[in-house]
Order: C-alpha cells, then structure tokens, then sequence
C-alpha cells in the first residue's frame, strides 16, 4: 500500500508521543524513520518501528536519556549515550562532530553506550548537507562468522562515507555483510529469495533464502575474508576511540544494546577550492558512468544515486510501505 510522507510522520509523531518521547525527540525520529522509507529503505525505516517501539516497552531504549560529552582532545572527543535513542545521539553526535569541523578541520566524537542509528546514511546526508565530508562507523552484536568459522563472533558493522556535492551529495551506506540484515528480512516480507548468497543455512552451506539465513543470523562478509578483517578492524576503532564494548561484549546480552560508534567530519572548504572539488568529484562520476554495460540499457550509479531516484519517485506516487507492519504501527500508535 502506498501512504503519503505527511500522513506517515503524523501517525509516527503520535505514537512517539504515546510512548512519552518529548515533542522535539518524537519530531526528530518521526522525520528520521519517514526520510529513510522515502529514500526506499524501508528496512531501516518504517519496518524497524515496531521493533524500536518493543525496546522502548522493554526498556532498552532510555526516551529520556541524552548523550553527554565525558573527554575532550582538542577536536577528538568522547561522549556517552547513556543507552538513550540510537536516532537522537547519533543526530547529536554527528552535529558536535560537524562543529568541531569547522572549527578545526576536521572533527571526531566517539560514542559509546547507544542504541541502533537505524540508517547510517541519514547521518552522512546530515552532514553533507551541512558542506562536510564525513565518515561514520558502527559496531554491532555478533551476526557473522569470522572467516573460516562456523558461529558469528563478528558484526555486519556498518560504514558510512559522505560527500557533500552541488548536483547530489555523494553517500556510501554499507553494511560489511554482503546483505544487510534488514534487507534480508525485507526480501523475507516479500517472499523472495535474494539475487546472491547471503548468508550461511543449517547445513553450514551458503544461502540466497533469507529463512534460513535468518535463522541462526550467520551473514556472509563482503569479499569473503577481507570483509572479515575490516568488520573486526571497524570493531576494534569503535571500541578504542569509545572506550565502549566491543562486539564481545555486546555478544553477553540478549539485546544489542550499548554498542559503539565514530563520527568523522571533514569541512573541505578550509581549502578554498570549492570549484575544484566539485570539478574532480565530477571527473571521477563522469569517467565511472561512462562505459558500455554488461546489460545494455542498464546505468552505473554512484552511491547515494539511486536513493535520490527512489526518493523522487515516492513523494511523487507517496511511499510504498508494507501493508501487515502499516497496519501494525497504526494500531500501536491508537491503542
């Protein structure tokens, strides 16, 4: 079913403020969770509410809690999200990290004691739109196997990379597993199974049915061995620069929760050379596009290019959303 961008953050305006978030905290995540369906990833929009609304009820998410400042290094500082709303510390963090950019350059926050961000690229675009590089990362509770391995002991972990351009602001938002695991479950709704191998099944063999991937949560690295190293790489940065848990420790509780996080900003424009930068992202997307496709009619797409497509063409036709998980937040939110 198709539902319109005002009516879907009005209904997740109400039910943010059923479930006791301030007016501002539920303005803010009603936005969030509505711009990334409507950028066309409803698996960490719309079809995570209910799922965020459930660690709400069980308290999980701390509605009142705020990230706070607790170490400051010049432009490098650590904060605690004191297990608060994943959505509204890493808004905070990455505006602090913004600020420390221009001031500085450069700037980096890193943020222990939070809770799922949902769509990275919401905080690259943030920070795009505000005319600063940035590069964001993740950890997360244990749902890959190391290389080699039989059981996760690694996370999807995932990496962001932002730059800000006048005809498209240039997003990478990937998970270090080869599918994410809300995409999984997205393919899972439709009745799909998924165009590559995704993960591992019972039979210790690789999977494209997302059921069975699903099962044990056994993702398949990006490129095999190197996606594993970068995925413990990543764990290990977010952990150290924190001084928070590491995918190890996030592994001891039932729910993720209190995981890790960095936020990188850079504000080019101390190079004075603004004209030039937006001619080499140019050259370089130009040169990308321009070759013959192995399927002809099909087109090379920079990141974050189709997301601006997709986003076009929902608040045109009004966003696709799920009918089951729709009516399920509806419900939520009257009851």
């Amino acid at each position: 079913m198709r539902i319109t961008t005002e009516n879907m953050q009005k209904v997740l305006y109400e039910l943010f403020r059923k479930y006791k978030f301030s007016q501002e905290k539920a303005i803010l995540l009603a936005n969030v969770f509505t711009e990334s369906t409507l950028d066309g990833v409803s698996s960490h929009g719309i079809n995570r509410v209910p799922l965020f609304i459930e660690y709400v009820e069980k308290g999980i998410i701390n509605i009142d809690a705020e990230a706070e400042k607790v170490a400051s290094f010049g432009n490098i500082e650590r904060w605690d999200g004191n297990l608060g709303s994943g959505i509204v510390n890493a808004t905070r963090c990455t505006n602090r990290a913004i600020e420390l950019a221009k001031q500085n350059g450069m700037g980096m926050v890193a943020l222990r004691n939070t809770n799922h961000w949902m769509r990275g690229g919401t905080y690259g675009k943030q920070a795009a739109n505000a005319n600063c590089i940035s590069i964001l990362f993740t950890n997360t509770k244990p749902n890959m196997p190391p290389w080699g391995g039989k059981d996760s002991r690694i996370g999807n972990n995932p990496f962001v990379v932002s730059i800000p351009r006048k005809k498209g602001h240039v997003i990478l938002d990937m998970a270090i597993s080869q599918f994410s695991f809300g995409k999984i479950n997205d393919y899972k709704l439709k009745g799909e199974k998924l165009p590559y191998n995704g993960g591992w099944d019972d039979n210790n063999e690789l999977s494209n049915d997302p059921e069975k991937i699903l099962l044990k949560e056994r993702g398949l690295p990006i490129g095999y061995w190197k996606g594993s190293a970068l995925s413990m790489v990543l764990d290990m940065l977010a952990t150290l620069l924190s001084g928070g848990n590491s995918t190890a420790e996030i592994s001891s509780k039932e729910i993720e929760t209190a995981i890790s996080q960095v936020y990188i900003c850079i504000y080019p424009e101390v190079f004075k050379d603004n004209g030039l930068q937006e001619k080499l992202i140019d050259e370089i997307i130009d040169f990308t596009q321009d070759v013959e496709t192995i399927n002809p009619g099909e087109k090379i797409y920079y990141p974050g290019e189709q997301s601006k497509q997709k986003r076009a063409k929902n608040l045109k036709e009004s966003i696709l959303v799920n009918e089951s998980i729709w009516k399920n937040i509806v419900k939520l939110s009257e009851t």
